[in-house]
C-alpha cells in the first residue's frame, strides 16, 4: 500500500483493482471481445496498440465511447511470425526500430540492443498523438511485452516514457513490486527501485501491483482451470492499487491464423464477463477504479498536459 491511495481519498487498507485489456487494436478478434468487456463495465480499461492493422476500429469505438477508459499500449515489437506491423512514425524513419523488412522487431531482446534512445521518443510520441488524432481521449500509458523496461538486456527507455507521461498528464503502468521481483537480478532490482522512485519524484502515478494469468495456451487449460486461478489471483490481492492484465480475444478463425493461443484468449474473453467472478470482487470488498481517476487525480497534483499537434 502507498500513500497515494490515501491522496486520492482512499482507505489505506483497501484492495483496489484495475483490469485492462491489452492489445486493443491488434485484430478485430481482439476488439469485439474488448468492447463487449467495455460496454458491460466488466473491465476498467484497455489500451491501443497504435501501429497495429485494426487499431483504427478499436480507436473509432473509443472515439464514440469517450465515457470508457481507453489508453495507448505503447508498441515497439512485432511478434507473431506472419502477421506483422511497422512503426507509426512516417516522416523520420526510425529506422532503429526496424527490421531488414521495415517491421518492428519480434521480441524485446533484439529491439532493445537495436533501438537508439531518439528513434523510441519518436516513437512514443507518434504513437499517441496519432490516437489522440484518431479522437481517443488516453487515459494511461502501458507497455507492449513490457519492451520499454529494460528487462531482456538491462537497457530501458523509462525517461523518455515519463516525458510522455508528464506531457500529455498520463498515468503510468510501473508496478512498485517490481522492485521486489523474486526472478529480478540484482542489478536489475536496483534499476527498477530507481525508476520508481523517478516517477514518484515527477508525480506520475503508478500501481502498486501487476498481475496476471500466463499468456501462452499449453493445450491443457480449460475454462475452469484458469477460472480458480484468477479466483486466487483476486483473493490474494494486497492493499493498494493492483492491476490485473487480460488479453482478451475470441477464439476466431482469424485468432487461430494469427497465434497459437486463441483458445487460452478465449477463456479471457469470458472470465469477467462470469457472474462467479463478479461476485467475488464484491464479496470480497474488492473496490474497482479506473485510470482516469488516476489520470485526473495526477492532473490536478500538477501534472503538465499538452495536446496533439
Amino acid at each position: 500500500m502507498t500513500k497515494q491511495q490515501v491522496k486520492m481519498g482512499y482507505g489505506e487498507n483497501e484492495r483496489l483493482l484495475l483490469i485492462n485489456a491489452d492489445d486493443f487494436g491488434m485484430c478485430h478478434a481482439f476488439n469485439k471481445a474488448a468492447k463487449r468487456l467495455l460496454l458491460e463495465r466488466a473491465i476498467s480499461s484497455a489500451t491501443l496498440m497504435v501501429p497495429c492493422p485494426w487499431a483504427k476500429e478499436a480507436a473509432s469505438f473509443s472515439r464514440d465511447h469517450p465515457e470508457l477508459d481507453v489508453g495507448v499500449h505503447l508498441t515497439f515489437t512485432s511478434e507473431w511470425p506472419l502477421y506483422k506491423w511497422e512503426p507509426a512514425t512516417r516522416s523520420s524513419g526510425v529506422e532503429s526500430l526496424r527490421t531488414e523488412e521495415g517491421w518492428m522487431y519480434p521480441d524485446c531482446e533484439t529491439f532493445e540492443k537495436n533501438a537508439s534512445a531518439e528513434d523510441v521518443a519518436a516513437e512514443i510520441s507518434s504513437q499517441i498523438e496519432r490516437a489522440i488524432a484518431w479522437g481517443v481521449d488516453p487515459t494511461h500509458l502501458d507497455i507492449h511485452m513490457g519492451s520499454l523496461y529494460g528487462l531482456a538486456t538491462g537497457r530501458d527507455f523509462l525517461d523518455s516514457v515519463f516525458d510522455a507521461c508528464l506531457r500529455f498528464g498520463l498515468p503510468l503502468r510501473l508496478p512498485r513490486a517490481y522492485a521486489e521481483h523474486p526472478d529480478l537480478p540484482p542489478p536489475l532490482l536496483d534499476v527498477a527501485k530507481q525508476r520508481i522512485q523517478d516517477a514518484e519524484r515527477k508525480g506520475i502515478m503508478i500501481i502498486d501491483d501487476l498481475l496476471g494469468l500466463t499468456f501462452q495456451y499449453d493445450g491443457t487449460e480449460t475454462y475452469d482451470t484458469e477460472k480458480a486461478k484468477m479466483v486466487q489471483i483476486l483473493r490474494g490481492l494486497k492493499p493498494g492499487i493492483s492491476e490485473i492484465i487480460i488479453h482478451p480475444g475470441f477464439d476466431t478463425e482469424e485468432l487461430r491464423s494469427i497465434m497459437p493461443h486463441a483458445p487460452k484468449r478465449d477463456i479471457e474473453a469470458r472470465l469477467f464477463l462470469d457472474e462467479d467472478i463478479r461476485a467475488l470482487i464484491a464479496a470480497e470488498g474488492i473496490r474497482m477504479i479506473t485510470w482516469r481517476e488516476l489520470r485526473d487525480f495526477q492532473r490536478g497534483a500538477g501534472g503538465q498536459v499538452s495536446t496533439a499537434e
